[in-house]
C-alpha cells in the first residue's frame, strides 16, 4: 500500500464520519434524539446503511459525537471572547455576544441544542453544552482570586449565567431579525445589576 492509498482512505474515513456528524446534527434537530432512527441519519448521507456502523455503535454514540464537536467549538469561541476581557463587565458581555453570536450564524447546531436539551441532562451531557457551565464556573473562580468579582457561588452563578444564556438565545433565535445587540445588552445588565 502507498502512502497515496493510505492517506485517501483516512480522508474518506474522515469525511464519512463528518458526514455522519452533520446529517446526526441535522436529524436530530428537527426530529428530536427520541424521534430518530440511525437509518433516517444515514439517508442524510448518501451513504450505504452498514457504513454507520463503521464510525458508531449506536443512535447514542453519533448524538455524543454531535455534542462534543458542537459544543467544543462554540465553547473555545466563547471562552475566548471572556479570556480577552478587560474586567467584568467585559467578560460578561464578550461572552453572552459570542455565544448569542453563534447561534445566528449556525441555526442548525441551535436547533440541535435546543431540540436536545432534556436529552442532554438525562445522558449527563449538560456540561458539553456550548456556554460550558464548568468553565465558566472556572474563570469565574479565578475573577474571584482576583478580586475582580466579590466572592459568589461560583457554581451556581455559571449555571445560572448558563440558563439565562440559553433561554435568551432561543428567543433571540425565534425572532426576526435576530437580535444579538439585545439580548447581549439584557443578559449583561441583568447579571451586572444581580451581582453588583
Amino acid at each position: 500500500m502507498t502512502h497515496a492509498a493510505g492517506g485517501r482512505r483516512e480522508r474518506t474515513k474522515a469525511a464519512n464520519r463528518a458526514a455522519l456528524i452533520d446529517a446526526a446534527r441535522a436529524v436530530f434537530g428537527e426530529l428530536g434524539y427520541q424521534g430518530v432512527a440511525v437509518r433516517d441519519i444515514v439517508r442524510r448521507t448518501g451513504l450505504a446503511s452498514g457504513t454507520f456502523y463503521n464510525y458508531f455503535p449506536d443512535k447514542e454514540a453519533v448524538f455524543r459525537a454531535v455534542v462534543a464537536e458542537t459544543g467544543a467549538a462554540v465553547r473555545r469561541r466563547v471562552r475566548a471572547a471572556r479570556a480577552s476581557a478587560r474586567g467584568f463587565p467585559e467578560f460578561i458581555e464578550s461572552g453572552y455576544r459570542a455565544y448569542f453570536a453563534a447561534i445566528v450564524e449556525d441555526p442548525a447546531t441551535f436547533a440541535f441544542l435546543r431540540r436536545n436539551l432534556d436529552v442532554l441532562g438525562a445522558t449527563g451531557l449538560e456540561h458539553e453544552v456550548p456556554l460550558g457551565a464548568a468553565e465558566l464556573a472556572e474563570d469565574l473562580a479565578e475573577l474571584v482570586a482576583r478580586g475582580v468579582l466579590p466572592a459568589v457561588d461560583v457554581d451556581y452563578c455559571a449555571h445560572a449565567m448558563v440558563a439565562i444564556g440559553v433561554e435568551l438565545g432561543a428567543r433571540m433565535a425565534e425572532r426576526e431579525p435576530p437580535d444579538v445587540d439585545g439580548a447581549t445588552r439584557f443578559a449583561t445588565d441583568l447579571f451586572l445589576g444581580g451581582l453588583t
